[in-house]
Formats: C-alpha cells, sequence, structure tokens
C-alpha cells in the first residue's frame, strides 16, 4: 500500500494523466477476452492487486507482488493525500446523488479536502462530451471514476487526453461506501481475503461475475504447470 500512494504521490508532480487500475481475478479474465481491456492495463502507469486471487496467483507463478492494495483503501489514501496536500478531487460515478454524498461524507473526515465538483454515473453517451468538459473545466488533480469494471478503465482511457487530471483511478462501488449507502466487509473478513464472500452474501447479484475466480484458478494452476 506505502508503495502504490508514493507512487501515485510522484504522478501528482506530472503534468500528463496517469491512469491507475485496481486489478481482481475478474479483471484478469475480462481482459484475456476483451483486446480493449488488456490494451489499457498493459499502458496503465500503475497496476495493483486488488484481491487475495491476484497475490496468490503472482506467488503460484513464481512473481510475487508485496500485498493486497484492496481499491477501496487505496481510493481513500489518495483522499487523504489530496486534503493533506491540497490537491482537488472529482467525484465521478454511482447512481444520482451518491457522488454528492459520498463528497459530503469524505469533506467531513478528511479536513481540508478539496472536491472539485461531482458527477453521476448515469450519463448517456451523447452526454460525454459534456461530461468531460465539465471535468476538465474543474480542473481537478484527481479524478475517482466509479462506473463499475471495465466501463471506467475504458472511459478514463478514451478520455485520458481531456481530462486535465494528473492521476484517474477506477474506484467500482466504492463512492457508494464513502457515502455510506454499502459497508464493507468486518475486519476479520478482510484480513483473511474474505471480502469476496461478503459481498456475495449481501449482493448476490454478484454471483455470475464470481464465476470468473474458479475459472481464473484453474487457468493459473495450468500456467503453473507449464
Amino acid at each position: 500500500m506505502e508503495e502504490a500512494v508514493a507512487r501515485i504521490a510522484s504522478f501528482l508532480t506530472g503534468g500528463e494523466c496517469h491512469q491507475v487500475v485496481t486489478a481482481n481475478p475478474e479483471t484478469v479474465m475480462k481482459a484475456g477476452e476483451d483486446r480493449e481491456l488488456m490494451e489499457i492495463l498493459q499502458a496503465a502507469h500503475l497496476v495493483v492487486a486488488d484481491g487475495i486471487g491476484i497475490v496468490w496467483a503472482a506467488r503460484w507463478l513464481g512473481t510475487p507482488v508485496p500485498e493486497r492494495v484492496p481499491g477501496i483503501e487505496l481510493a481513500a489514501r489518495i483522499v487523504d493525500l489530496a486534503a493533506q496536500r491540497g490537491y482537488r478531487v472529482y467525484l465521478l460515478g454511482g447512481a444520482p446523488g451518491v457522488a454528492a454524498e459520498a463528497a459530503r461524507c469524505l469533506e467531513k473526515r478528511y479536513p481540508g479536502l478539496v472536491i472539485a465538483g461531482v458527477q453521476h454515473g448515469y450519463f448517456t453517451p451523447e452526454e460525454e462530451e459534456r461530461v468531460v468538459a465539465e471535468v476538465a473545466a474543474a480542473r481537478p488533480h484527481i479524478l475517482l471514476v466509479g462506473l463499475g469494471m471495465p466501463k471506467q478503465e475504458k472511459w478514463i482511457y478514451r478520455n485520458r487526453q481531456r481530462l486535465g487530471v494528473q492521476v484517474a483511478i477506477g474506484v467500482g462501488g466504492s463512492l457508494d461506501v464513502f457515502a455510506g449507502r454499502v459497508r464493507r466487509a468486518p475486519g476479520w473478513m478482510r484480513r483473511r481475503g474474505l471480502e469476496w464472500l461478503y459481498r456475495l452474501l449481501f449482493q448476490p447479484q454478484r454471483l455470475l461475475r464470481m464465476l470468473a475466480l474458479p475459472r481464473f484458478v484453474l487457468k493459473v494452476l495450468a500456467r503453473g504447470r507449464t
């Protein structure tokens, strides 16, 4: 986590848009079928292991990563960094009202935080130009995009040259958590890498997405034998 935060802090001193991706087994399996997503992963300035499955796979394949970096925790650390150093943050995503509610909660939690603007994620393709222009006009340093994977990664990558931000990261459902609408798993489950199970229990609609996990395990085991 500390290494990831340090890398992102260094990105904020540059002029270009740095894309950060939080990858889990679903991301990897999707990238195997989606050439555009694979290109994005390869081009990203930083990819972190958001999922115990990625940490296990990296160890099994002989290329271990330092630790799991949960996307929600990385997003919180980025917001904390912004509050401490005066960086402006823009929140984009979630249902109408979620980003605004998340902004209010984050401003209370992190004194000094400057929210440059908010935008819900339910805009149409025809409205994309307007949304991009509004983000750029707000002049944020950091953009948190919660549109779900892979939509958020593709949206950032497609518009990266026009957003005018130094760091853009897809944060999935983190805005719902920041807004207090969704609760995270208890600490003991998170420490044991069982947050995925908690999400499945309380969000059964995620079952189809979770089916990527056994496929991922089989793929890693097969590759490890070659």
